[in-house]
């Protein structure tokens, strides 16, 4: 288990500094960058799969099972969609001037994942999981009366990704297998990005620090999936949900360092959903000390 923590941390910092390192990408838009981000992590997560032992043999197994049963192709083409939203709204949101509701999103992750582990795995809630709930509850409902909804942005990454990993548990494809069939599924979507009009070709010898960043946003991502998934597949998905809560702190920093701000009235919401994190991270620490 304590793997598991490890890299959920050290993935929710690599996942951070993605969020920074859109910025320094321009003049490539979101919609590039999407392309472009799944284009040079594919090499590396090829890699990565054929680096670790066993993994082109459980590659091999899903193309077994998908002669067995087509059906699986189809499940297969939705987890590398539900995966590529989340992967473009990251990527677009901080060029948009919309970080901070990706990242009211990623605060509200670890409770709509616990909520899951409840209702679909029968994971019991504890007394501080049932207040922190209540407490993500109450945030979300000022929210929407304060402004009348709940951004889509953050609704996609808060109901998204419980949905993503479900339909990663389903399918059972754990390891470098799995991350590489996400990827290599979006690539057809991610050339159409980078070539179309205006192309994004011509901007690299125009802007020869993209020759760098490019090759690096690939290694990062690729390095930050594979702890990601590992994490999901190591910890219960109630805590691996708990453990999220590092990132969207510092996705809250990268936008305020963009210079994005809260909006008047959105304190409460941000207040009921950090102290409904500090109840969940409370927990966490006693859990883990009484375990030691």
């Amino acid at each position: 288990m304590l793997q598991g923590i490890v890299a959920s941390v050290l993935a929710s910092m690599l996942f951070g500094t993605i969020y920074w390192l859109s910025t320094v990408l321009q003049p490539l838009d979101g919609e590039q960058i999407f392309g472009w981000r799944v284009l040079v992590t594919l090499p590396f997560t090829s890699l990565l799969l054929l680096a670790r032992p066993g993994e082109a043999a459980r590659l091999a197994a899903v193309g077994q099972r998908v002669r067995v049963r087509p059906g699986l192709a189809l499940l297969l083409v939705a987890s590398s969609a539900l995966l590529g939203v989340q992967l473009w709204l990251f990527m677009w949101a901080p060029l948009q001037g919309r970080a901070l509701p990706v990242s009211l999103g990623y605060f509200l992750l670890p409770l709509t994942m616990v909520l899951v582990g409840r209702l679909f795995y029968g994971e019991r809630l504890s007394r501080a999981q049932g207040l922190a709930t209540l407490l993500a509850a109450l945030g979300v409902a000022h929210e929407i009366w304060q402004s009348g909804a709940m951004s889509w942005e953050t609704w996609i990454v808060a109901l998204g990704y419980p949905a993503y990993f479900a339909l990663r548990r389903r399918l059972d494809i754990p390891g470098a297998a799995g991350q590489w069939l996400d990827m290599a599924l979006m690539l057809p979507v991610a050339l159409w990005f980078i070539g179309r009009t205006p192309s994004s070709w011509p901007l690299l010898p125009e802007h020869p620090a993209l020759w760098a960043l490019l090759p690096l946003l690939g290694v990062i991502s690729t390095v930050a999936l594979a702890l990601y998934l590992a994490a999901s597949r190591r910890l219960p998905l109630g805590l691996f949900g708990l453990l999220s809560y590092v990132e969207p702190v510092l996705l809250v920093l990268v936008a305020l360092l963009l210079g994005e701000s809260l909006q008047p009235g959105q304190g409460p919401t941000y207040v009921l959903v950090f102290a409904a994190i500090a109840v969940l991270l409370g927990e966490g620490v006693a859990r883990l000390l009484r375990q030691r």
